[in-house]
C-alpha cells in the first residue's frame, strides 16, 4: 500500500486553441482531418506526492497551472495525460457555492452539497449544528439563497466545506472570505485540521500562510513544476520569478548549488547594460505627473541577500533604489519613498528632507541615485510603492516627476499582529500572586 494520500504522476494538461468558432466545431464534428489549432500546455509532465498528515503548499504566478492541478485532484478536470492517485475522502474549497442552487434555502443546499460530496443524509444530520453555527447567518439559513449578499453566500458555503471532516482538505485561495472575525475563524479550523493531522493542499498567494502552515511547498511555473522543499527556499525561488529571474534548477545534487548561487548580490549600480525596473512587474495604470524638470529613469527593490525582489520578508532588511536624471539644475532635490495599502491608505513613507540628507545642486545631465535602507516592519500582505522627485523653487513647492503606486510589495510574513505596522513589542507575563 503506497505511503501517499495523493500522487501525481506525469500529468498533462492540453488545451486546444482555435482561430474560429467554425473551427473548433468542425474539429469536434470530426469534419476535417487538418489540425487546425494550436496546443496550450496548461500542465507539462507535472509529478508530485503528499503524504499522510502533511500539509503541502502550492505557489506559482497566476497562470501557473495551480488551480487546474487541484481540479485535476478533485475530479473536476481529466488530464489529457497521465494519473492521478487519491486515497481518502476529500472535501474541496476551490470554488465557493459552486454547488449550490439559487431557488434552494440554506439548509436545502447544505444537504445538496453534502450529498454532493458522498455524504448520507445522517451523516450531514450529524454535522448540521456546527455547520450553522460556524456560518452564522440566523434565521437566513431558512431563506432561498439568492436572496443572501455575498457575504453570506460565502459564509455558508464555506462552513458547508470545512466542517463536513474530511480526510483531505484542498484548499484554493479560500481562506480569507468574509469579514475579518469569520476570516480568523477559518484560520482557527484551518489550524484545527493541521492540528488534527489531517492531509492539506493549500493554494495561496499569501506567502506568509504558506511559511506559517506548510511542511512542504511545490512551486509552478507556466504549467511546469520548477522545484519542491521547504516552504522557505520555494519562496526564495518564487521571489526571483516574481522579477524575472527564472531559476533553472538541475538535479537535486545541484539544489542546494544553486540556491547559494542566487545569494550572490545581483545589483551594481555602476551596471549600464539593462534597467533595473525590467525586472519588475510594473503597474500600467501608474499615476505618472510632474514638470520635466527631472525623470526618475530607474528604481530597484533589494533584499537582504542584495537580489532585486518585491517580496520582503518581515523583519529583514531591504532597500529601495532610485535613480534620477536631471534636466536643468536643481538645488536640493528631494526623493521620496512611500507604501500604501492597495485600497489606497498611506502606511508609511519618508524622503531626503525628513532624513536631513540634503542633496546640495544637481547640474543639468547629472544622474543621482537615493538608496533608503530600513527594515521590513509592515505586517503581512499586499502593498503598493510610490516615489518622486520634488523639492521647491524659491517658496513653491514642485513635483518634478512622481510616479505613484509604480509596483507592488509582497509582505511575507508568520506573525501579524494589528493594524499596518509592528511595535515589535517585547512580552513577557509573570505571576505575581
Amino acid at each position: 500500500m503506497s505511503d501517499y494520500v495523493i500522487e501525481v504522476k506525469h500529468v498533462d494538461k492540453v488545451y486546444k486553441l482555435f482561430d474560429s468558432n467554425k473551427a473548433r466545431v468542425a474539429d469536434t464534428l470530426g469534419l476535417t482531418r487538418k489540425k487546425n489549432y494550436k496546443e496550450h500546455y496548461a500542465l507539462k509532465d507535472m509529478s508530485f506526492n503528499v503524504k499522510k498528515g502533511e500539509c503541502v503548499g502550492l505557489i506559482g504566478t497566476n497562470g501557473s497551472g495551480k488551480s487546474t492541478i487541484l481540479k485535476i485532484i478533485t475530479g473536476v478536470l481529466s488530464p489529457t495525460h497521465g494519473e492521478v492517485n487519491v486515497d481518502g475522502r476529500i472535501s474541496a474549497l476551490l470554488e465557493l457555492g459552486a454547488g449550490f442552487n439559487q431557488e434552494y434555502t440554506g439548509i436545502e443546499n447544505i444537504y445538496l452539497n453534502g450529498t454532493m460530496l458522498g455524504y448520507t443524509k445522517e451523516e450531514i444530520d450529524a454535522k448540521l449544528d456546527d455547520i450553522l453555527d460556524f456560518a452564522d447567518i440566523g434565521e437566513f439559513v431558512f431563506q432561498p439563497v439568492k436572496t443572501y449578499s455575498s457575504g453570506m453566500f460565502v459564509r455558508l458555503a464555506f462552513a458547508v466545506a470545512i466542517n463536513i471532516d474530511p480526510e483531505v482538505l484542498i484548499v484554493d485561495e479560500a481562506l480569507s472570505v468574509g469579514d475579518v472575525f469569520f476570516q480568523a475563524k477559518c484560520y482557527k479550523k484551518f489550524e484545527e485540521f493541521k492540528e488534527a493531522g489531517k492531509t492539506i493542499l493549500f493554494v495561496s498567494h499569501d506567502l506568509g500562510a504558506i511559511s506559517k502552515y506548510c511542511d512542504r511547498a511545490v512551486l509552478i511555473n507556466k504549467g511546469d513544476k520548477v522545484a519542491e522543499g521547504t516552504p522557505k527556499d520555494m519562496i526564495d525561488i518564487y521571489k526571483k520569478i516574481l522579477v524575472g529571474q527564472e531559476p533553472h534548477l538541475g538535479s537535486k545534487s545541484k539544489f542546494a548549488e544553486s540556491l547559494e548561487q542566487e545569494q550572490k548580490p545581483a545589483i551594481d549600480i555602476n551596471d549600464t547594460e539593462g534597467a533595473w525596473k525590467s525586472h519588475y512587474q510594473i503597474n500600467p495604470n501608474v499615476n505618472e505627473y510632474g514638470d520635466g524638470r527631472a525623470n526618475i529613469v530607474d528604481f530597484a527593490v533589494i533584499d537582504d541577500n542584495g537580489n532585486f525582489t518585491n517580496a520582503i520578508v518581515k523583519g529583514s532588511t531591504f532597500t529601495v533604489k532610485s535613480k534620477v536624471h536631471f534636466n536643468t539644475d536643481i538645488e536640493n532635490p528631494i526623493f521620496t519613498l512611500t507604501f500604501k495599502t492597495i485600497k489606497g491608505i498611506d502606511v508609511t513613507g519618508t524622503n531626503t528632507m525628513y532624513e536631513k540628507c540634503d542633496v546640495g545642486l544637481c547640474k543639468e545631465g547629472s544622474e543621482y541615485v537615493a538608496t533608503f535602507t530600513q527594515r521590513m516592519d509592515m505586517q503581512g500582505g499586499e502593498y503598493l510603492m510610490s516615489i518622486s522627485c520634488t523639492g521647491f523653487d524659491g517658496a513653491d513647492f514642485v513635483a518634478y516627476n512622481r510616479l505613484y503606486d509604480v509596483m507592488n510589495i509582497t509582505v511575507v510574513s508568520t506573525k501579524n499582529t494589528v493594524g499596518y505596522y509592528d511595535m515589535n513589542s517585547v512580552v513577557t507575563v509573570e505571576k505575581v500572586k
